[in-house]
């Protein structure tokens, strides 16, 4: 049997690229590294060089995630200016756009990172995310915008609801429209949660 050369050049990010449509198409459950290579015409073991296993592949998925998310998140905060109002809607709004065009992957990503054999650097990742909205409810703690307090008794409720918001709009319990719609609603509730009392 003639085993078919591979030709992309860079074999462990086109294995993650697949395996991130096939998520999105199909689930985490249609994952398997002998599909990956079949799909992109590489012998059976080929991905083996790059992931021992399915668990090692779903651990690199979630991994890149949380970086593509951190980076959203970075970028909504030097964009925002140094309003706090604005820094958090630029928070919050990336955190549901990433949700909405990432559903599954971020779905991926908390079910991983909270598995018992999640590795040292996506339990990292997961505190950078939670430290980055720390840092922001302590710049509002600065500003006076926010209310004091221990940040983490008052940034959690801000990220649980921010959550509860961006799983309702990406589950199909809320419309395209009413997740459009209820953005302002649920931002302004936020920022009444947070603010001083």
């Amino acid at each position: 049997m003639h085993t078919r050369r591979y030709h992309h050049g860079d074999l462990r990010a086109a294995l993650l690229t697949r395996a991130e449509q096939t998520l999105r198409e199909k689930g985490p459950g249609a994952l398997s590294l002998r599909e990956l290579a079949r799909d992109l015409g590489v012998s059976h073991a080929a991905p083996s060089r790059h992931f021992k296993d399915k668990q090692a592949l779903l651990d690199a998925l979630a991994l890149a995630g949380f970086e593509r998310l951190d980076e959203a998140l970075s970028a909504s905060r030097d964009a925002a200016g140094e309003a706090f109002t604005d820094r958090l809607r630029g928070f919050v709004r990336a955190y549901v756009d990433f949700a909405r065009a990432n559903a599954e992957l971020l779905d991926l990503m908390y079910t991983i990172k909270h598995g018992p054999a999640a590795s040292e650097a996506l339990i990292a990742a997961g505190q950078r995310l939670g430290a980055m909205a720390g840092e922001l409810v302590a710049e509002g703690q600065r500003s006076g915008e926010v209310r004091e307090g221990p940040v983490d008794s008052i940034a959690m409720p801000v990220f649980t609801t921010l959550h509860g918001f961006a799983s309702f709009a990406v589950s199909g319990v809320l419309s395209a429209e009413e997740a459009t719609s209820g953005f302002d609603a649920v931002f302004a509730y936020i920022l009444r949660g947070c603010g001083p009392s």
